[in-house]
């Protein structure tokens, strides 16, 4: 989840739980007043019954005109039962059914005078009350039903305001979070075009102290030493590549004039030609170094050209073939596509070669009868090259690090190398987003396959 995201969730969590609060609030303190409002409204009934018995002379003339009258001004659903001080029923406004009540109420009555109870439904209010001389036991009961229905309408509101200003809440949080932050981005967008090769990327900056202009200020400075880092390495690795390929190009020349005359020994001619290959290797690693100091995985998409891997595969085959004119290679090509053979890939040629140069020249030089098998495999998903030879194989505990630098197997102990051929070929199949992978499945048989995406 990206910072912003986050920031905004974060924000509109907590303005939700807060609002959320009040919400809760809001019901709880609604519902309290409801229910003081409706007590105060029972007792005030209870008050206006005292004093309609007071003044009354006959319940039952004066009561059902006196309750007709006054009932729906002050209670919804009232129920009224008056007992005199035997605990007879004297009046009540109940017509249309028998009418109950507990005793045991009544007899509670007696000791706390007056009771309210909001559990019972519907709800009570009871007193006992001496008027003109006598005590009488008055029980009203009502439902609450216009404050109930205004409680649920409430809680309904609230529940729909809630959502709606969680919502909108969540949607405000991301836009000013989203333009807070985006200085932040453009930094982000701008960094990530920067490689070794761009180093003087223009980074925006803003006339501001906040954390993101510092921020900024410290990638341009970090930049600006990264790049005086890699321009002298790029200089010295150009400076020095030609500086080492004028002499060994002479040194190739002579030894080459060297080798023409007669007079040399077996032994001296032996060791003028193991001295031609070694100048040979030092030329062709120089030129790798100083191509592959050209390009970077990020800058080299951008060059990238179709390339028929058998071509290659026959260029560099003759490359080598020059320096190790005994070297066979036998050339298969096999399909599993549903479309036409292309064998082709996007890439650089010119780095493709190197990469073959390397696994032609390992066969070349570790193979027992200068010997090697070329063969293609091209799918609807990849296209694989299996370079396979004959001779000593890499065991088992070398074959993980075989593609790290300066590493020599146990197989090149007695053959010159530098010991960065393969690491070289990893590096130049990485850029393409190819895999290169090492095995032996038989007895003295090395195979290097090397897969290409497609």
């Amino acid at each position: 989840m990206s910072l912003k995201r986050k920031i905004a969730l974060s924000l509109s969590i907590a303005f939700s739980l807060l609002f959320g609060i009040v919400m809760v609030v809001i019901y709880v303190s609604f519902n309290d007043f409801r229910r003081d409002e409706f007590k105060e409204r029972f007792r005030q009934r209870l008050e206006f019954t005292s004093h309609f018995i007071a003044k009354s002379k006959d319940f039952e003339e004066e009561g059902p005109l006196f309750f007709s009258e006054n009932s729906d001004n002050i209670l919804l659903n009232e129920q009224i039962l008056i007992f005199n001080a035997d605990k007879e029923l004297i009046y009540s406004t109940i017509k249309d059914r028998n009418v109950t009540w507990d005793a045991d109420l009544l007899k509670e009555l007696d000791e706390k005078k007056v009771i309210y109870s909001e559990e019972t439904k519907p709800e009570i209010y009871a007193a006992l009350r001496m008027i003109n001389g006598e005590y009488y036991y008055i029980l009203t009961s009502a439902y609450d039903t216009n404050g109930k229905s205004k409680l649920s309408y409430l809680k309904y509101l609230l529940v729909a305001t809630y959502l709606m200003s969680a919502l909108i809440i969540g949607l405000f949080s991301y836009y000013f979070v989203g333009q807070f932050l985006r200085p932040l981005e453009e930094l982000n967008n701008e960094v990530s075009t920067i490689t070794a090769h761009k180093l003087t990327t223009h980074l925006p900056l803003e006339e501001s102290e906040d954390e993101i202009s510092v921020l900024a200020q410290s990638f341009k400075t970090m930049i600006a030493r990264l790049d005086d880092v890699f321009q002298s390495q790029r200089e010295f690795t150009a400076s020095a590549s030609h500086e080492i390929r004028t002499p060994i190009t002479r040194m190739s020349f002579q030894l080459e004039n060297l080798m023409k005359l007669e007079e040399h020994s077996p032994e001296t001619l032996a060791a003028l030609k193991q001295i031609q290959q070694d100048v040979y290797q030092l030329s062709d690693l120089t030129n790798s170094l100083l191509l592959l100091n050209k390009f970077d995985k990020e800058n080299i998409q951008s060059i990238y050209e179709e390339v028929r891997i058998d071509e290659v595969i026959f260029e560099t085959f003759e490359t080598v073939k020059k320096s190790y004119p005994e070297l066979k290679m036998d050339f298969v090509i096999t399909e599993d596509t549903s479309h036409d053979t292309l064998l082709t890939i996007n890439g650089v040629q010119s780095l493709l070669d190197i990469v073959f140069i390397n696994l032609f020249k390992n066969a070349a030089i570790y193979s027992d009868n200068s010997e090697m098998k070329v063969q293609i495999k091209e799918t609807d998903a990849d296209i694989k090259v299996e370079v396979i030879s004959y001779g000593n194989t890499v065991s088992e505990e070398e074959q993980p690090k075989l593609f790290e630098a300066f590493m020599r197997g146990d197989n090149s102990q007695n053959t010159s190398g530098s010991g960065l051929g393969l690491r070289i070929v990893k590096r130049i199949l990485e850029y393409h987003g190819a895999k290169i992978s090492y095995s032996s499945p038989l007895e003295n048989t090395n195979k290097f396959t090397v897969r290409f995406i497609k």
